[in-house]
């Protein structure tokens, strides 16, 4: 009964964000859409709250809750596509990823984490559980070690790939002021549009010191969100 309750409350509050969405009531639906994610995350409530706030006229909030949507689900093709056509349509840069970190792309964070671990105590695990149990090591066990060593040495760099995404944000403001100094006085560089990425190098106080297109300067807190809500 408690089951059949949850399955109907959920289904009313998809009717709602469905019926606010169509009305064109963006505002209503994204913030339906974001209490979803509160109770429980998921990549295609990811989509969809892109999309109302995409409608909304926030593109910032847009590419990035898109981009959290190909973080939670890389194998997500319409949160790529909407991240595409928002790039296309308004020129603001993608986030510029070494090679390491366009292979972490191809999983899931946790995926390559599982990798990584499992690989390494199989191997660890196939070198000293036979001896351990005086058993003869036989010539599977060998060849079981070596690959268990090279699918563990191919996930050390999108491993380390997905630790420095972590520190790659989207700015949410519109015309964000890139500043010389990390102070509130500080001289303009550039002016950056809501939806541009940009990678943090450090932090100063109440200020983020940022890479980006235009080159680095100074970016306020709370103008930009990160990508991995850990990397804030």
């Amino acid at each position: 009964a408690q089951a059949a309750r949850t399955l109907a409350l959920e289904w009313a509050r998809d009717g709602i964000r469905v019926a606010a969405y169509e009305a064109g009531r963006y505002a209503v639906a994204a913030k339906a859409f974001q209490a979803s994610l509160t109770e429980q995350p998921a990549a295609g409530t990811l989509v969809n709250l892109g999309l109302a706030e995409w409608r909304g006229g926030r593109t910032g909030e847009a590419v990035l809750v898109g981009q959290r949507a190909a973080w939670l689900d890389p194998f997500r093709r319409d949160a790529r596509s909407n991240l595409s056509f928002a790039a296309e349509t308004t020129c603001i840069n993608p986030p510029n990823l070494t090679w390491y970190e366009t292979a972490s792309t191809w999983l899931t964070a946790n995926g390559w984490t599982w990798i990584a671990g499992g690989s390494l105590w199989l191997a660890v695990g196939m070198v000293t559980v036979p001896g351990f149990l005086r058993m003869r090591k036989a010539g599977w066990h060998q060849a079981t070690a070596s690959v268990a060593v090279g699918l563990f040495l191919f996930s050390l760099p999108p491993s380390l790939g997905v630790v420095t995404r972590s520190n790659v944000g989207i700015v949410v403001d519109k015309n964000t002021a890139l500043l010389l100094t990390p102070t509130h006085a500080g001289e303009v560089i550039a002016t950056l549009p809501a939806g541009e990425a940009v990678r943090r190098l450090r932090t100063r106080g109440n200020y983020d010191y940022v890479s980006t297109q235009n080159g680095g300067g100074w970016v306020e807190r709370g103008q930009l969100e990160f990508i991995c809500p850990a990397g804030a």
